[in-house]
């Protein structure tokens, strides 16, 4: 019986049941030998997240308690719903120096509705990636490409380290963006505090040397825990050196977070950024991860697990998180086998804000600046700028629009300003498409581009053509008039112009009355126009449209040779 039980289909429900649930899969197979390298990697991630969830939760204005529990609860429920099984969920930079922006000047200085507002965006985060999971727009929501992520984390990147570098100092901080931020930090440079730059100085110096020396451990918790030992041991409270003060112990209460309707509208446009660099930041970690270890990662997934996570962080009165790429690689290099890691670090996380949150009154902000400067400084990927300099200064400029966009209006409008370039990038490429003349590889029938290789055979009166793009309606005229250029161009009288639309995978209408006018047009100059290697879209569009006849026949079985062969009498 048990073998006619195995046999049978699993039903349908439990089939989506595992689909939408990995932690189905993967723990009722998890192997006792990996327990050892998760908990190893929970401990070590969890001594990472200490220090840096409380600097990314102070970087957002809100209570550092609030960052340990945003990756508390967003470890848990990722670990649930994930499919990367070394992605770290929870506070990151650059979304936590995005929202304290804008929410800051909705909250009007009430702390109240300041953090309601925090947690009514993550909760909006949630709704907005449930709903692109359950439409299935994975794809569609992560069209920001890695040079537009490039240009904008660089960026966010020197943005974040802006807003701190007062705290190195012991200085107020002002300004709206860097420049701003920097000519207010030069105008008070005069009255820094020495205690506090000796101790910024010194903790950036340790975490230097340790994870110089000491790679892939929690140097920054042992920064933490020296940091505060000397400020009560030294007094240095006494010589204007700020501490976090106190932070209250205990689990979080679950509630939904009060707003007013008129501080929902506001927020929409604040948590859809958040939506997108969440997604981008979480997907381009678990990628890079899943590569690295031979597993696929499902993208619309993902976007399920990142939605329940934001829910849990807005329920706990938390802020939007996303999966980091530094706590991940973290994670990772500790040797995480699956998301149990990620249980094992709330766990201990759990127990800091139970038992252990006395200890951390007496630390100093400064150090969390250094911390936060620290994290972010990996963002800025000099080499990588180089090698698109080299290979497209095209993709060079738009990474540099991206990172001025950032720097000059925030990071909120430079996600804006990196979708519109990211948009404005792939319109460029399609509506300018390279349009390849042919000729044929020597000693074959085999066609490629003359302009790369010079030594192709061209046949006298026939210019062959390949668009090495999708044909719309907004680049046909600039298709129409390439092919008119090396028509006037030719050394002798064209007889033949070939289309090889092998390359075109989709036409559309447009394109279609395109090919119908140039057909016209060169057939007035005595000049024949055929098409050749269209896929089975483009014949269906082109016999719709009529255009069949006129084009001289569109089947799937006729090639270019084919076309020449039979034309040879037009040419003779």
């Amino acid at each position: 019986m048990n073998g006619a039980m195995n046999g049978r289909q699993k039903p349908p429900l439990l089939q989506r049941c595992r689909a939408a649930v990995p932690v189905l899969n993967w723990l009722p197979c998890y192997e006792s030998g990996w327990l050892k390298d998760d908990l190893l990697a929970g401990l070590t991630l969890a001594a990472y997240a200490v220090p840096v969830a409380m600097a990314y939760a102070s970087l957002a204005g809100l209570p550092p308690q609030v960052g340990l529990v945003c990756y508390l609860v967003g470890g848990i429920v990722y670990g649930l719903f994930g499919s990367c099984r070394q992605l770290a969920i929870g506070p990151t930079a650059a979304i936590s120096l995005m929202i304290a922006g804008v929410a800051g000047s909705l909250a009007g200085g009430d702390p109240t509705r300041y953090a309601a507002i925090m947690a009514t965006t993550a909760l909006l985060v949630g709704f907005m990636s449930i709903a692109a999971w359950f439409l299935r727009l994975s794809s569609s929501v992560n069209f920001i490409s890695e040079t537009i992520l490039l240009g904008f984390k660089a960026g966010a990147a020197l943005s974040i380290a802006s807003t701190q570098l007062p705290k190195l100092f012991g200085l107020p901080g002002g300004g709206s963006n860097l420049f701003q931020r920097l000519d207010n930090l030069i105008n008070h440079l005069h009255d820094f505090n020495p205690v506090v730059l000796s101790v910024a100085a010194s903790a950036l110096l340790l975490l230097l040397v340790g994870e110089r020396w000491l790679p892939g451990r929690p140097v920054a918790l042992a920064v933490v825990v020296a940091a505060i030992v000397m400020v009560p041991l030294l007094q240095l409270e006494r010589y204007g050196v700020k501490v976090v003060g106190d932070i209250p112990q205990g689990l979080p209460r679950f509630h939904l977070p009060a707003i007013s309707p008129g501080d929902l509208n506001q927020v929409i446009h604040l948590a859809f950024a958040c939506f997108l660099l969440s997604y981008i930041e979480s997907i381009t970690a678990a990628r890079t991860l899943g590569l690295n270890h031979g597993y696929a990662v499902d993208p619309r997934q993902e976007l399920l697990g990142l939605g329940m996570a934001n829910l849990a962080a807005a329920v706990t009165q938390g802020y939007p998180v996303a999966g980091g790429l530094s706590q991940s690689a973290v994670n990772d290099q500790a040797g995480a086998r699956t998301p149990l890691a990620l249980w094992v670090a709330s766990a201990l996380l759990g127990a800091v804000l139970l038992f252990l949150t006395g200890l951390l009154r007496t630390l100093p902000e400064a150090v969390l600046a250094v911390i936060v400067i620290t994290a972010v400084a990996g963002f800025i990927d000099v080499g990588e700028f180089r090698r698109l300099w080299r290979i497209s200064r095209l993709e060079f400029a738009v990474a540099l629009v991206a990172l001025g966009g950032v720097l000059i209006f925030g990071i909120l409008e430079g996600v804006a300003i990196s979708v519109i370039a990211s948009l404005l990038l792939l319109l460029r490429l399609t509506a300018t498409p390279h349009v390849a003349t042919l000729g044929r590889i020597p000693g074959s029938m085999r066609f490629s581009d003359v302009g790369r290789h010079p030594d192709n055979e061209e046949f006298p009166g026939i210019i062959l053509f390949r668009v090495e793009a999708v044909i719309l309606y907004f680049n046909v005229e600039f298709i129409a008039e390439t092919v008119r250029e090396r028509i006037r161009g030719a050394a002798g009288p064209v007889r033949l112009v070939i289309f090889d639309l092998s390359t075109s995978p989709y036409v559309d209408s447009a394109g279609g009355r395109m090919l119908a006018g140039l057909e016209v047009e060169l057939a007035a100059q005595g000049i024949h126009l055929r098409v050749a290697e269209a896929h089975a879209e483009v014949r269906d569009l082109l016999r719709a449209s009529g255009l069949e006849r006129q084009l001289g026949g569109v089947s799937r079985l006729t090639s270019i040779p084919d076309i020449i062969r039979e034309s040879q009498q037009i040419l003779q």
